[in-house]
């Protein structure tokens, strides 16, 4: 329905299959989406971006949400599915839309259980999937990836993703050149990587398991040692429910050296831990905005 009950499904799913780990990556790269949604309407990006680029923004977000969330969980069913029956279902996936690529990992994953995997194929297919329609479509080119708002963001790396903890910390990835289907699938498994830490993963799961996901940044905010007022709002009382079109098929297809050195690429995590940086990049965007807002007034 929206990106509440998206990132819950994804949280319920991997409650019941913890060998599926890219069912908890996604819910927590999910509840970033939802909190840049959120960030459009709150008290600060708000003044800097008018109303209409604002719901372009939101649509942008709210699209590639959801365009891989209908693709992803079938797939997940269907392993669910296969689970039940005692047997593999995958040829099913077809029907679904799902790409051939996914097929053959599924089947594969049914005889190897090599976790990790599966993880990189449905991060692989997941950037693959909003490529076309969303990071390659003209609207969106030319409304968002080539605009001053997205270009600006990129070049301050204010697009990072978050993994915060109950004691107030923040940790997380950033990458230029968003609309890179490359550099979106690194970013992806330095986030599997850094997310399934072995120090760090049980802070994650407590995280999302002791806090609701509302869309807000007070969703972490409030673990902060300095406690904080919220400053973006609740997803529900801000944004109506959106109802997409259903493509015919999902499929995409690249060379397969591609899609090997995608598989297989070794990941190098650098600084992960990001707490001063989100508060030195907040007093920025506010210093930017408070800057811009006095030049026009001149």
């Amino acid at each position: 329905m929206d990106n509440i009950s998206r990132t819950e499904a994804y949280a319920n799913y991997y409650n019941k299959h913890r060998e599926i780990k890219w069912s908890f990556l996604a819910s927590m790269v999910s509840r970033n989406a939802g909190w840049n949604m959120c960030d459009l309407e709150g008290e600060w990006m708000s003044q800097a971006i008018n109303q209409k680029q604002r719901g372009i923004l939101f649509q942008t977000y709210e699209r590639a949400n959801w365009l891989i969330f209908q693709d992803a969980y079938p797939q997940l069913l269907l392993y669910e599915a296969s689970l039940q029956h005692q047997t593999p279902l995958f040829h099913l996936l077809s029907h679904f839309g799902v790409s051939r690529f996914m097929q053959e990992q599924w089947e594969e994953f049914w005889e190897t259980r090599n976790e990790k995997m599966l993880m990189h194929a449905l991060i692989v297919n997941e950037q693959n999937i909003i490529q076309k329609p969303v990071m390659k479509h003209p609207f969106y080119q030319k409304k968002v990836f080539k605009s001053f708002v997205f270009q600006f963001q990129d070049w301050l790396h204010f697009s990072s993703v978050l993994f915060p903890t109950l004691e107030g910390e923040l940790y997380g990835c950033s990458v230029h050149h968003f609309w890179n289907v490359s550099k979106r699938i690194e970013l992806g498994k330095k986030l599997a990587q850094l997310l399934f830490d072995p120090m760090l993963y049980p802070l994650f799961w407590k995280f999302s398991q002791k806090t609701a996901h509302t869309g807000s940044r007070h969703d972490y905010e409030q673990y902060f040692h300095s406690r904080k007022r919220p400053t973006t709002p609740i997803l529900r009382i801000t944004y109506p429910i959106v109802h997409h079109h259903q493509s015919e098929t999902n499929e995409w297809l690249v060379r397969k050296s591609k899609v090997t050195r995608w598989m297989t690429a070794p990941v190098v995590l650098k600084q992960t831990h990001l707490t001063s940086w989100y508060q030195k990049k907040e007093i920025e965007l506010h210093m930017l905005i408070l800057a811009e807002q006095w030049w026009r007034k001149r």
